[in-house]
């Protein structure tokens, strides 16, 4: 079992494939150009696999693949088949913009993945094309559609924006009622690589916004699940807030993050990292278990994101297309 130096027990990988991405989103790397790290630094996925397993066999038992965009990775299904084939039961899943999903949804399910979130911020073209910086959303919403037909678990993500998408709340949650999948409005997570002139919409106002139609009631946040839940009155439906500006975002934070070039990092909020990337190279199962314990010993309490919204809000550093979010 893996315990931070906090008592709270880690059981969630996310691994990072790529941090390339063919979107350039508003709130997360709008300036970067179109660009990739050298083929030689990024840790194949036959040594991504080897860290995997350590992390397996030391209690980790929930993995998510991101990016960037993970499907821009090539043979991604093969190297969600190697986990699959090592942890059959393990909850395996991934995050995805969906905009190459169509092509390859059957292929992931085949392989073993069981469940996708999905980055969806409008049902608008025009809109969805300012965020993304790129004509997207017919294919988005093919992807998801493809995904539901081959059976796996779909969960959308919305970043609420004032001036851009703040319009569209109540249509995204209707559209996901509809198809009987769970949307998460997520707010804004301010950081240095996004548009400066964005706002983000605390969370409250998000709710105020659902409850122009809908009466609903707090359920809680699930386990160690980031999104606090709702539900509902008139029609049973579930939907989650994420809000990392919240007091206790953080208490029970079960995660790590490994990123493509084997930095493996303690919180998404904070730049300090340590790499795996020598001892995965040279096969040292002993090495790369050493570096997972310091970084759990390291790992923060919490992020320095406030939660009054009047409060000047620090920016992480952190690049989120690194870590996938």
């Amino acid at each position: 079992m893996l315990i931070d130096g906090y008592g709270r027990t880690v059981n969630y990988l996310r691994v990072s494939v790529t941090e390339r991405c063919n979107f350039r989103c508003q709130y997360c790397m709008p300036e970067k150009p179109f660009s990739w790290v050298p083929k030689e630094n990024l840790l194949s996925f036959e040594e991504l696999f080897l860290f995997i397993k350590v992390a397996i066999d030391e209690g980790v038992n929930k993995i998510r693949i991101t990016g960037g965009e993970p499907l821009l990775r090539e043979d991604l299904d093969s190297f969600i088949e190697m986990i699959h084939n090592y942890k059959p039961d393990i909850d395996l899943a991934l995050t995805t913009n969906a905009f190459l999903l169509s092509d390859v949804a059957q292929r992931l399910k085949d392989a073993g993945l069981k469940r996708l979130n999905i980055s969806l911020d409008s049902l608008k073209p025009d809109v969805a094309h300012k965020i993304a910086q790129k004509d997207v959303l017919t294919k988005v919403l093919k992807g998801i559609d493809k995904a539901l037909e081959v059976g796996l678990g779909v969960k959308i993500n919305m970043v609420p924006l004032k001036g851009i998408n703040d319009n569209e709340i109540l249509d995204l949650l209707d559209y996901c009622q509809k198809r009987n999948i769970k949307i998460r409005f997520i707010e804004y997570m301010e950081n240095r690589h996004a548009n400066a002139s964005l706002r983000g919409m605390h969370g409250r106002e998000i709710l105020a916004k659902i409850k122009e139609r809908y009466t609903i009631n707090a359920l809680g946040r699930e386990g160690a699940s980031p999104s606090f839940n709702y539900i509902i009155k008139e029609t049973g439906y579930e939907f989650g807030l994420i809000d990392p500006h919240k007091h206790d975002f953080c208490e029970s934070c079960n995660r790590i993050r490994l990123t493509a070039e084997g930095h493996l990092i303690p919180c998404l909020y904070f730049d300090e990292a340590m790499s795996i990337a020598k001892a995965v190279k040279e096969g040292d199962i002993k090495g790369a278990s050493e570096v997972l314990a310091q970084v759990l010993r390291d790992k923060p309490k919490e992020n320095r994101w406030k939660e009054n919204p009047d409060d000047k809000k620090e920016a992480s550093s952190r690049a989120f297309y690194k870590t996938g979010g």
